[in-house]
């Protein structure tokens, strides 16, 4: 996994509250048993016409958004089942941070494991930055992992708590296999002291 420390991107806003993963991708898409390429059918019931060419009533359709890697939407987001494609889709877009006032709890878990940060706000704080994006085309977020800030380019600026554990796993781009691997000599020390007493050795303590 990549290491996340601080990021300054576009940022893209979804204006809407309680936004499940089966609106991020749709049940007919789960069958695919491979990561990559999910990005293609992100929002897919919304963001495209029966015609499969792109709705232009769809927010992130719009010229504007095209390549941001901030995305902030209102509360609740993740809401619904707890398919990890949900994040695999979000991360294959090109989202990197996500910012709601609340976010599902294992929707905020499958993305932590996918490298992705999750960072709540105030309703009132998300609702003032929602309004300064549409209002500032271009608009540019830098966030901030390290010191657990977040900063627009007009001056708005915001704090936000972060667990320790998973920022620490963010900071160095540990997974759930690196954070084992680094108990690499525990690991070993303890099979060793195994081997012994399944040979008959003595009991290393």
């Amino acid at each position: 996994m990549e290491k996340f420390n601080s990021l300054t991107a576009l940022a893209a806003i979804l204006d809407r509250p309680n936004v499940d993963t089966d609106l991020m991708v749709p049940k007919q898409f789960l069958t695919r048993i491979e990561r990559a390429g999910f990005g293609q059918v992100l929002f897919n019931n919304i963001r495209y016409l029966e015609d499969g060419s792109p709705n232009p009533d769809f927010v992130l359709n719009e010229a504007r958004y095209q390549g941001a890697e901030i995305l902030v939407s209102l509360e609740n987001f993740g809401c619904g089942s707890s398919r990890e494609h949900a994040p695999w889709a979000l991360l294959d877009y090109g989202f990197k941070v996500l910012v709601s006032p609340k976010f599902a709890d294992i929707f905020k878990s499958n993305c932590a494991k996918n490298g992705m940060v999750l960072i709540e706000l105030d309703g009132g704080q998300v609702t003032d930055l929602i309004e300064r994006i549409k209002r500032a085309p271009g608009y540019k977020l830098a966030v901030d992992l390290a010191n657990q800030t977040i900063k627009g380019d007009d001056g708005f600026s915001a704090d936000f708590d972060y667990d320790p554990f998973r920022k620490e796993m963010l900071l160095n781009g540990w997974d759930d296999i690196s954070l084992t691997l680094n108990l690499g000599e525990n690991i070993s020390s303890y099979e060793a002291r195994h081997r012994d007493i399944w040979n008959g050795g003595p009991l290393v303590r």
